[in-house]
């Protein structure tokens, strides 16, 4: 079988290749990698040798791909990008900056994504990854030091847990539709509005039925509307107009203080739950974890203490 090393003796040839395509340039390809022109040169002469291909014309004083050095050059770009991307990734796991953070799409949209150029600023040495998911994940298992969880500390034994924000929820609309219909006199009124109801389908999460209860209202009364089971998608149909959702004050206040988003109420439902940054027990954290960690706890004590 014809193996890769055989057919390409020096590998390297294909970074200098990339090099020269991209710039059209065996000088500028040299001044980039550090070498000299005739190095290039002897390089990519090596490569369409072994390939038994013209990867380039030369025309005077200039250098252009031809039709198989463009097929080529796009397959070897892709591969080096990849390759590049996977080891810049490793290098960071390696020195220790690189931090996953394990949490729901909603928390990543409206929380997280609102503060990144405070974390960059604050934090320039960590590169974050984010990582969504629908269910929350086994971080111990999967490699990941932090995770975003809402509910109480028991709930999750296996984990230390500091809370970042109660769970607070109050109903909200968007600022066109409330020029529409206006602003309702009492809580009872929403039962004859457009609800929008958040259908999670893997973490507990209060319901309109819920919110009603709270003021009194016995959840039957409660009608079913447009009923989705992505919290991203709740909030822009919100946003759009299409009625009322229930909004969780820590992931939506910066929209309502924007006035993107309209607080119908004074009322809030509290559960006593709090959403939480947690960690495994039986992993020690990295100091870069450890960072991150610590950022997300003071970001929301910096806020809470500014609304005091």
């Amino acid at each position: 079988m014809e193996t890769l090393r055989n057919l390409l003796p020096s590998v390297n040839s294909l970074v200098v290749f990339e090099a020269a395509g991209r710039l059209a340039s065996f000088s500028a390809a040299a001044r980039e990698l550090g070498m000299s022109q005739a190095a290039v040169s002897y390089a990519v002469r090596r490569l369409e040798q072994d390939l038994g291909a013209a990867l380039f014309v030369r025309e005077y004083r200039r250098v252009r791909l031809s039709e198989a050095g463009e097929r080529f050059h796009a397959d070897v770009s892709l591969g080096l990008s990849h390759i590049r991307r996977s080891a810049r990734s490793l290098r960071a796991l390696a020195t220790g900056s690189h931090v996953t953070l394990a949490c729901s799409t909603a928390f990543a949209a409206f929380w997280m994504v609102p503060r990144m150029q405070k974390f960059r600023e604050d934090l320039p040495q960590i590169d974050l990854r984010i990582q969504t998911s629908e269910r929350d994940l086994d971080l111990l298992g999967e490699g990941i030091p932090l995770g975003i969880r809402g509910g109480v500390p028991g709930d999750w034994p296996q984990y230390h847990a500091r809370a970042l924000a109660p769970e607070e929820i109050w109903p909200v609309c968007g600022a066109g539709y409330l020029a529409r219909l206006g602003p309702p006199a009492r809580a009872e009124d929403l039962l004859n509005h457009q609800l929008i109801h958040l259908e999670e389908p893997f973490r507990p999460a209060a319901t309109w039925a819920d919110w009603f209860a709270s003021v009194g209202v016995e959840r039957r009364r409660v009608p079913k509307g447009l009923q989705i089971n992505d919290y991203v998608l709740v909030v822009q149909s919100v946003i759009e107009g299409q009625g009322v959702a229930l909004g969780w004050r820590h992931l939506i206040e910066g929209l309502v203080d924007k006035g993107v988003l309209v607080r119908l109420t004074g009322h809030a439902l509290t559960t006593g739950k709090h959403f939480h940054v947690i960690w495994p027990k039986e992993a020690t954290l990295p100091p870069s974890a450890e960072a991150v960690r610590d950022w997300l706890i003071g970001q929301r004590q910096a806020e809470t203490a500014g609304r005091i």
